[in-house]
Order: structure tokens, then sequence, then C-alpha cells
């Protein structure tokens, strides 16, 4: 029998008792390495930016034909030689660009094409290797914080398959259908560089704070605010489609007036292509139409949701909201001037870093209405 002991006895006495995590359960969890995770996917983002301005580049430089193969591998390499330039430049004339556009150019004139194509797809190579180095030194040194290898993974995976959509995109235009690559194609390879720029950012953001102040943050998330931040971000992305559109017919560079086009309010012509389905890709007056009006659109749409953002009781989310609308008015006077000096290359990519920025902007602004940060009781 054990024996009686008193009431006032402590129990246990001299035994080692298990300490309570600090912080919880959730701080208490493996945390990874947030902070390096996040440097490197910063450093993914603004080589992303950088794919984005030169593939624009490329395209208002009517570069993008001028490497009529697709080897990931050996393509890393230009032409070493005068006989490799040379079979180069004799591949180019086998093209319709070259036969129907480019005729007599000479092989200088080839060179500063082709540099500018080599280096597109050089800057992708770059993005696959600092990714694919990233991502398996987390992995293998078991510092991914819990949850986020499927997340980090998706934006290499999206990142291979961008580079198939490139081939996909540049091969239209080797087949003498037409000129230039199809604009619906690169419409969809540039949206995809945006949902690639658009993870990365939401990451970095996420990444920056732990996850317990995540968790306690959602409890004041503002839901109508947060959808409407959601409905901006997808009439943004919309109108960054047609923007690729009117790059790619060189749209911008028709109609070089405003607020009208042509004279009238809306453009003559706009449906005289057969079948008519062809009209609202391919038609540079329909084109620039659609883009001016989901433009105009878009600004009263941020317009009302800025409104909304300025009953929250948040400070850095008001802030966040006004630097959306901001950028919206910049960003639409950019596209004015780019339609009124007929689209000139520094102002063209200008416009295309404009819309990198204003879309940030906007998943910056998403990213606060959800997850609000402490501030002060007395603010």
């Amino acid at each position: 029998m054990s024996e009686k002991r008193s009431i006032f006895e402590e129990v246990g006495d001299g035994a080692s008792r298990p300490k309570a995590p600090k912080g919880g359960v959730i701080d208490s969890a493996r945390r990874g390495a947030r902070g390096p995770i996040r440097v490197w996917l910063a450093v993914l983002f603004a080589l992303v930016v950088l794919m984005i301005a030169v593939g624009g580049l490329t395209r208002l430089t009517d570069s993008g034909l001028s490497i009529t193969e697709w080897r990931p591998v050996t393509g890393a390499l230009p032409p070493m030689s005068a006989e490799a330039w040379e079979a180069e430049f004799e591949k180019y004339r086998q093209i319709p660009e070259y036969q129907l556009q480019n005729e007599g150019m000479s092989l200088s004139e080839f060179k500063t094409i082709y540099w500018w194509e080599w280096g597109h797809r050089q800057l992708g190579r770059i993005i696959g290797l600092v990714w694919a180095l990233g991502f398996l030194f987390f992995l293998a040194t078991k510092r991914i914080p819990p949850g986020w290898t499927a997340r980090l993974l998706i934006t290499g995976v999206l990142g291979g398959f961008q580079g198939a959509v490139g081939w996909w995109m540049v091969s239209s235009g080797l087949t003498g259908e037409m000129l230039d690559v199809a604009s619906y194609r690169l419409a969809l390879h540039l949206g995809l560089a945006f949902v690639i720029l658009g993870l990365l950012a939401w990451y970095i953001m996420a990444l920056g704070r732990s996850e317990a102040d995540l968790m306690q943050a959602r409890r004041g998330r503002e839901v109508r605010l947060f959808s409407m931040a959601t409905g901006l971000m997808h009439a943004a992305f919309l109108q960054i489609l047609l923007g690729a559109l009117v790059a790619g017919i060189d749209a911008g560079r028709t109609f070089n007036d405003w607020p009208g086009m042509a004279g009238q309010v809306f453009p003559p012509a706009a449906f005289d292509i057969t079948p008519l389905w062809r009209n609202f890709f391919e038609n540079a007056g329909l084109v620039q139409f659609m883009h001016r009006v989901i433009g105009y659109a878009l600004l009263a749409f941020g317009i009302v949701v800025w409104m909304r953002a300025r009953r929250s009781g948040n400070d850095a989310t008001r802030g966040a909201f006004l630097a959306v609308l901001a950028m919206l008015v910049l960003q639409m006077l950019l596209g004015i001037m780019t339609v009124l000096y007929i689209a000139p290359l520094w102002l063209a990519i200008l416009h295309q870093l404009g819309a990198v920025l204003l879309f940030t902007l906007i998943m910056r602004a998403r990213f606060l209405a959800q997850y609000p940060p402490a501030q002060s009781v007395r603010t």
C-alpha cells in the first residue's frame, strides 16, 4: 500500500517537469529559414521583372524570331565563329519575317536582333538555375518551413512551363501564316509571367511575418475589402493581357490621337477581318479600343475600392490602397502618352514596367486587407 501523504506535500517533489513552450505550439514548431528563403524569392522576383522588361524590348525591336530553334541547353552558347553566324543568319533568311519584311538585312543588323532574343532566353536560363539551386539547397538542408515545399515547387514548375509556352509563341511566327508571333500566344506568355510574379510577391510578404503573426492578423481581416481587392487584381490582369495583344500587333502605333480614335469614339474598320472573332485579337483599332475602355473601367473600379478602403481602421491598409490609386492614375497617363507619341521604345517599356508596379501594389494592398498588421490602440 502506498503511504499516506500530507495534503500540503509538493506533488512530484524533486522530479523534473516539462516546460510549456514559449509562444504556443505554432511558435515552437520548426520555423525554417524564412528570412533566407525570402531573400532568395526577392532575387527571383527582381529577375522576373527584368525578364518582363527584356521580353517587352525583344518584342518592340522585332527580335523574337531571330533564333529559329529551341535548344534549352546547347542554345546557351551564341555563335562563336563567322561560319556559325552565317549559319544562324541563313536559318533566319528562311522564315517569312525576313522574306517579307527584312529582306536585304545585313549580318550586322541581324546580330543586333539576335542578341536581344539570345539575352531574353539566357535570362530565362539564369532564372531557372537560381530557382533550382535555391530550392534544392533549402530542401536538402531541411530549412523549408512546414507547408511551404509545395508552394515553392509550384513557382519552379510554372517557370519551366513558361519556357515551353515561350517556344510555342515563337513557333507561331515560323510557319508562314504570319510575320510576327501570334498575339494571343504572346498574351498567354506575358500573363503567365505575371502569375509567377504575383505568387512570388505574395510569398515574400507572407514570409516577412511569422505564422503566429499571420494567424493573429487574419482574425482582423477585412473580408469585403479583400474581395474587392481580388476583383481589382483580376481586372488589372485582364488589362495586362490586352496590353500584350496591343504590343503583339503594334496596335499602339496606330490611332495615335486621344481621347478619340481617328476623330471618333469607335475606331473605323473595327470588324473588317474575317472570321469575326479574329478582330478581337488581330484588328489594331478594336484591340486598342478594348485596351482603352478596360483602362477607364479599371480606374473607375480603383476609385470605388479606394473609397471603401478609406473606412479601414488600419493605417497601413489605407495607405496601400491610396498607393494603388496613385499608380492607376500614373499608369493611365503613361498609356495616353505612349499612344500620342507613337510608342517609342523608352515610353512603351516604361508603361509595361508601370503595369508591373501596379500589379505588385494591388497584391500588397490585397495582402494587407487579408492580414492587417498590428497598430497602436491610440492610433
